[in-house]
């Protein structure tokens, strides 16, 4: 596995299947060679754009804390629900850490060295670049759909466990930004 990836991605290590995790670190990879952007400007880059040029949230700092927050509530469901709603953790972390990768190639840089929306990412969004990005190293459907669904598109079609989670996760991590209540 690639030390840069690892770098941004200590939480790699928590999927227990060698296979998956290597695979999801592929992807990354993959990303990050396609893209403008570089492990560093992932950490200094807003999470989103939707929040004005102001927000001091990174791009790693929000993706991390999305995964973390996947985890707990994904071991927590397994706790109180076991056999009858039972959440494949493996799968739920790689989603997690997948579920944004298709930024790396919706952003372009500007003239000052922002990121900003391209002109793929305008017709593109991300959980669409990134289900294609995660097919080319070939992970399972079941985390191919939780890129696809854990953002608007997604509330077309029924998700996995797995999806809700990180969907959740996701825009309870966002939307206090966007709306929050300034007093």
């Amino acid at each position: 596995m690639n030390k840069e990836i690892l770098d941004l991605w200590p939480e790699l290590n928590w999927i227990e299947d060698n296979e998956l995790r290597e695979k999801t670190a592929r992807v990354w990879e993959i990303a990050l060679e396609r893209s403008v952007l570089t492990a560093d400007d992932l950490n200094r880059i807003p999470f989103t754009l939707l929040c004005g040029p102001d927000l001091k949230v990174s791009f790693m700092a929000h993706k991390r804390c999305v995964v973390h927050i996947a985890l707990e509530s994904g071991k927590k469901m397994n706790d109180f629900f076991g056999e009858e709603l039972p959440v494949n953790l493996d799968v739920l972390i790689s989603g997690a850490i997948l579920a944004d990768v298709g930024k790396l190639l919706e952003y372009v840089k500007d003239e000052k060295g922002n990121a900003v929306q391209g002109t793929y990412g305008k017709y593109l969004r991300h959980p669409f670049s990134g289900v294609s990005l995660a097919e080319e190293c070939d992970l399972p459907p079941e985390v191919c759909h939780i890129i696809a669904a854990h953002a608007g598109e997604g509330d077309h079609v029924k998700r996995t466990t797995e999806a809700y989670i990180v969907h959740h996760a996701d825009f309870m991590t966002f939307l206090p930004f966007k709306s929050r209540l300034i007093v």
